[in-house]
């Protein structure tokens, strides 16, 4: 019986002492005092090689860190947001994504090995188990169900090592790649656009370009400067695109709306190209309005 009492004992200790480390932990982890930094930590930066998005330093990861700013201030917690970006740019925007395939078992045995073992050891150790009395521990049935039980443990602890093992070589831990920077950029521009935060838009269909040139990305990037009150950088990027596409219709229809200001002749000129060019574009009927009132028109 004294055997029981210590190993119950150690059970105790062994539980209390992980209950206080843990508590420890939370009250002094930086994290949990900052709460965009603790959703932050859950996400992967797609523009940086390890790093989570409360450490990097990449635009991209600062619009992330803002998102998620946000919406906590919409009230949201820490799971609901990591799911709206699981939803956006999938499982492996997450620093720690979900175990899959093999790695299961990892998860999976060492939880049926507890319960098993819990349940053998209310009916092999527990008094009178093998028999009645207080001398039920010494009959030969109690010695052979605590010789099984020994043996079952080591068995158990066999199995989860195999296991373990077998998972690691089949399923390495490797760190998947992170979701594509040039996606995130580009929906975290299209979201920022509709919180009508162009500037931040503009930085981020930026950094698009710089991994993926392309026009319709241009394109995009000169509109959100136009919106944002950058007439003359609108210019410069819808003059680079109609420098490869002279009769492309936003190209024509971002330069015209961005020279108004500036050069309101040469505007009227443009604009009357991008409705010869497209008459049928769904922002032509208010640039006839325009041309034909002089009236600032809505936006593109």
């Amino acid at each position: 019986m004294r055997w029981r009492r210590a190993l119950v004992a150690l059970v105790l200790v062994t539980l209390a002492g992980a209950a206080g480390t843990a508590l420890a932990r939370s009250a002094g982890d930086p994290a949990r005092q900052d709460p965009v930094r603790a959703v932050s930590a859950g996400l992967r930066c797609p523009a940086c090689q390890g790093e989570s998005v409360a450490d990097s330093r990449s635009p991209i990861a600062a619009a992330m860190r803002q998102v998620v700013a946000d919406q906590l201030a919409q009230g949201r917690d820490g799971t609901e947001i990591r799911r709206w970006f699981v939803q956006r740019y999938g499982a492996d925007v997450l620093t720690d994504p979900p175990a899959r395939g093999v790695r299961l078992l990892l998860w999976g045995v060492p939880v049926l090995a507890l319960l098993a073992g819990g349940y053998a050891a209310l009916r092999t150790l527990r008094p009178g188990a093998a028999g009645t009395g207080s001398a039920a521990p010494w009959t030969p049935d109690a010695r052979r169900a605590r010789r099984a039980w020994r043996v079952a443990s080591v068995g158990v602890v066999a199995l989860v090592a195999s296991v373990a093992i077998t998972a690691d070589r089949l399923d390495p831990p490797a760190r998947p790649a992170p979701a594509d920077p040039v996606a995130v950029a580009l929906q975290l521009a299209h979201d920022l656009e509709t919180q009508d935060r162009y500037d931040a838009a503009a930085q981020m269909y930026q950094e698009a370009l710089r991994d993926r040139p392309d026009d319709a990305v241009r394109l995009r990037l000169a509109f959100a400067l136009l919106r944002a009150g950058d007439g003359a950088a609108a210019q410069r990027t819808a003059r680079d695109v109609l420098a490869r596409e002279p009769d492309s219709p936003d190209g024509l229809l971002v330069l015209g709306l961005a020279q108004r200001n500036s050069r309101p002749v040469e505007a009227g000129d443009t604009l009357r190209r991008f409705l010869a060019v497209a008459p049928a574009h769904p922002a032509a009927a208010e640039i006839r309005r325009l041309l034909a009132t002089g009236r600032e028109p809505a936006g593109p």
